[in-house]
C-alpha cells in the first residue's frame, strides 16, 4: 500500500493530482491548475533527496499498484510532521489511516523522534478523523495567515500530537 516515490512517478502523479484538484484545492496551496510535470518532478526530486538525508519520508499511497495519494513526513529534531492527500475516488476506505499508521511506526523507529504531529484545517473533517482514529491528542489550534484564494478553509489549524510514550 505504501511505497517510496521515485522520479519516474511524475506522469502518474500529475494525472492523479489533476483529477483530484477540486477535492484538494480548498486545503492545499500547491493544488492549483498550474500543477504540471515540472512541479511533480521538483516534488519527486525533493522526496528522493529527503529520504537520502533522513529528513523527508514522502511515500505513494497505492491501490492495486496505482498511485492514489501521498503521505508526507518531515523530520525536524525530535518531531515528525505528517501530511496526506488522497484521490477522491479512493476516500472512505481507510487507506489514509493505514498509511499514516505505517508512517507513525516508521517515525518512532527513527532515533531521537519523540513526537509525531498532524495539522489540518478545522473544516477538513475527514483529515481530522485520521489522527483521532490513531489515538493522537489535540494539542493546539492556530490561526496562521491565509492566502485568500483558499476560501473553503476556516483558517484555524488543528494540531494533533502523538508521543512515543503514549
Amino acid at each position: 500500500m505504501l511505497r517510496k516515490l521515485s522520479e519516474d512517478d511524475a506522469p502518474e502523479l500529475v494525472r492523479v493530482v489533476r483529477e483530484s484538484l477540486p477535492h484538494l484545492r480548498p486545503w492545499l496551496e500547491w493544488a492549483t491548475d498550474s500543477y504540471d510535470h515540472a512541479t511533480a518532478e521538483a516534488f519527486l526530486v525533493a522526496a528522493v533527496e529527503g529520504w537520502a538525508r533522513g529528513t523527508l519520508f514522502d511515500q505513494a499511497i497505492t491501490s492495486d499498484g496505482a498511485i492514489v495519494g501521498v503521505v508526507s513526513a518531515g523530520r525536524e529534531d525530535d518531531l515528525v510532521e505528517i501530511g496526506y492527500w488522497l484521490h477522491p475516488a479512493h476516500t472512505g476506505r481507510g487507506l489514509v489511516t493505514r498509511a499514516v499508521a505505517e508512517v507513525v511506526e516508521l517515525a518512532f523507529g527513527l532515533p531521537g523522534v519523540r513526537r509525531v504531529q498532524i495539522w489540518h484545517d478545522e473544516a477538513n473533517v475527514a483529515s481530522g478523523a485520521v489522527p483521532r482514529r490513531l489515538g493522537f491528542t489535540e494539542v493546539d489550534r492556530r490561526t496562521p495567515p491565509r492566502d485568500p484564494r483558499f476560501g473553503a478553509e476556516i483558517g484555524v489549524d488543528v494540531v494533533w500530537e502523538l508521543r512515543r510514550d503514549q
